[in-house]
């Protein structure tokens, strides 16, 4: 028989791999427009951001509730923060990963703007963004801004943009994040 280095047969081995793996693809998030009761729900990019979506993992193990805007440079894009209470990783120790500056429509970056970072704005930042349509960029007050990419909304992304474009016209809205039951 064929054995591998743990001294199990290769294909016992790779078959619990496979369930752990997939176990960890099978875990999603949810982004919902609290006052409109529209949800969308959002596949993880465990293979090409596993650190990131390890961290936000853990950061929505209570869901977080936040009032959304609409990104200013970035077009088609809203943005929330990470309260401070669900802050329990090490914002600069995650690598860059699947990152990029053109994103997909219902794609969600990562990005952490430390103290001073920006002249205009000194105050810390843990970001969540989430592009509801094409032509978004990641474009802020100092030029390109490399993102993680971490998930993609897969379900229900039509409803969800329609609120996100309300934003625009209506003002902060508040969305709640968090792990799909």
């Amino acid at each position: 028989m064929n054995r591998n280095w743990t001294g199990f047969p290769k294909l016992i081995w790779i078959g619990a791999l496979t369930q752990i793996v997939g176990a960890m693809t099978d875990k999603k998030l949810y982004l919902k427009f609290v006052d409109a009761n529209v949800q969308g729900i959002i596949s993880l990019y465990w293979d090409n951001a596993p650190e990131t979506c390890k961290a936000i993992w853990g950061a929505l193990e209570k869901p977080i509730r936040w009032q959304t805007t609409h990104a200013i440079f970035s077009g088609p894009e809203i943005m929330m923060g990470i309260p401070e209470e669900n802050r329990n990783f090490d914002p600069t120790k995650l690598p860059p990963e699947n990152q990029t500056i053109i994103p997909e429509a219902g794609e969600l970056l990562w990005y952490y703007q430390p103290k001073n970072f920006f002249k205009i704005d000194p105050t810390e930042f843990w970001e969540v963004g989430m592009f509801y349509a094409h032509g978004g960029r990641t474009f802020g007050p100092t030029g390109w801004i490399p993102c993680t990419y971490f998930g993609r909304m897969t379900e229900g992304l039509d409803a969800v943009a329609e609120q996100c474009r309300k934003i625009r016209i209506e003002g902060a809205k508040i969305v709640e994040f968090g792990r799909l039951a």
